[in-house]
């Protein structure tokens, strides 16, 4: 683990960049914290593709277009959604430093947001990094029932229409679970992402289509 003199010093979108193509992310303590520390999961997290699984009721949801996806339109609010403490979640691992990588990788090109929109507000979404053809999801926040679960199905079908072979969701959740989503050995995490890097996703695909 780097010390958080050399974190806060060392870390550009150049070196995040890097650390993903070797498997690892940065996480804070807390928003309070300036510092950043290095993770690299035992077991990690991924949602494969062609396993995704659209509950019913979901399904439904989406059918009904109770919300508008967009793309791209409020990284930043995005990121700050997810940072917020909210009444089920105390602490945060996003930090100032961590918003100001993201959103610099966002103005790269790098990374993207995924939004719910509902009567002109942003009600959920998710945001994540693009590597190759590897998609890494960072976070995701609702503030209206499903939103979230509606940008998650939309980024996989965004990711499918791109040609991406890996959707790294870091760990696994209870939440997560539902969607098809499962933990593997660090060695198998690596030659997935190896693979992944070797090819060039399109995350734009889908409107072109």
């Amino acid at each position: 683990m780097s010390g958080v003199d050399d974190l806060l010093m060392e870390v550009t979108p150049q070196v995040l960049l890097k650390a993903y193509a070797c498997g690892i992310f940065p996480m804070a303590e807390s928003a309070d914290d300036p510092g950043l520390f290095w993770v690299e999961p035992r077991l990690r997290g991924i949602l494969p593709l062609d396993e995704f699984h659209l509950p019913r009721r979901l399904a439904r949801t989406i059918r009904q277009g109770i919300y508008e996806t967009r793309v791209d339109t409020s990284f930043v609010e995005v990121m700050e959604a997810c940072a917020s403490r909210r009444s089920n979640r105390d602490q945060t691992w996003i930090n100032g430093r961590i918003k100001q990588l993201y959103t610099e990788l966002f103005h790269m090109g790098h990374c993207h947001s995924v939004e719910s929109w509902h009567n002109g507000e942003l009600v959920g979404g998710l945001y994540g990094v693009r590597l190759g053809s590897a998609f890494f999801g960072e976070s995701m926040f609702s503030t209206m029932r499903d939103a979230s679960k509606v940008a998650l199905a939309h980024l996989v079908e965004r990711l499918k229409a791109g040609g991406f072979n890996l959707l790294d969701t870091q760990f696994n959740t209870e939440h997560l679970s539902q969607f098809g989503t499962r933990e593997i050995p660090a060695s198998d995490y690596e030659y997935l992402l190896e693979q992944a890097l070797e090819t060039q996703g399109d995350f734009f695909a889908i409107e072109r289509a």
